[in-house]
């Protein structure tokens, strides 16, 4: 993939104005610090979409009132500005891209695939709270559960990767691992990786695609905000 570094445009406040809204450009309303967000905008990045789709970051914790009144009334990221009307929720984003846009196919055509898809897909939500639950109780236990699931799910097919070969699957996973990779290792001193060698090798091929590499979180941010939400109470 090209790897040419997009300059990523500044992020929008209460106090910005909002862009020319639909006058045929295509907008990915993004946030860069959103697991949710990640996975549209990993999609877009892999299928080269860079010129196509224009990010529009908008600050969550300060976000402009044209936003919630003119674009998207759940007042959420992401969500997509397209063909003069506007889609939100991630999995269907990400998918909505791989179906319209040019670009690499990121779901196989193989029935089995994806079916294993759609199960992993179905998965995603468990899977979070699972873990984010268990930074109440016993991390290791209790959202070990929920690494040993992708460690299996990591067996199924030869490759790397959930179906073999990168997919949506992998782009849908990697934003919420990323960040309970740095929160378990930073606050419970607990490697996820330990004891399961598919998952580290996952994590370490995801690692050397631009297309993922230039949406990572700040570390920082991501250990200061689930303190906040589930250490400092």
């Amino acid at each position: 993939m090209a790897s040419v570094k997009e300059v990523l445009p500044p992020v929008l406040d209460s106090t910005s104005q909002p862009p020319p809204l639909f006058d045929g450009t295509t907008r990915l309303y993004t946030n860069y610090q959103c697991p949710f967000a990640q996975r549209v905008w990993i999609t877009r990045n892999y299928k080269g979409l860079q010129d196509k789709i224009k990010l529009v970051p908008i600050d969550l914790a300060n976000r402009p009132a044209w936003y919630k009144e003119k674009v998207y009334p759940e007042n959420k990221v992401p969500s997509l500005e397209h063909n003069n009307k506007i889609i939100g929720e991630s999995l269907d984003l990400a998918k909505y891209l791989d179906a319209h846009f040019d670009g690499p196919a990121l779901l196989p055509n193989d029935p089995a695939k994806r079916e294993f898809a759609e199960e992993l897909f179905t998965y995603t939500d468990t899977f979070s709270k699972t873990v984010l639950s268990s930074f109440k109780g016993d991390v290791v236990k209790e959202a070990g559960v929920a690494f040993d699931y992708l460690e299996s799910a990591l067996q199924k097919f030869d490759g790397p990767f959930f179906l073999g070969e990168i997919s949506l699957v992998d782009f849908v996973y990697i934003p919420f691992v990323e960040r309970f990779q740095i929160f378990i290792q930073e606050v419970f001193k607990y490697d996820i990786t330990s004891g399961r060698p598919k998952l580290a090798a996952w994590i370490e091929e995801l690692n050397k695609i631009d297309a993922y590499t230039v949406t990572k979180a700040d570390p920082e941010h991501v250990i200061q905000l689930y303190k906040k939400r589930f250490v400092d109470q």
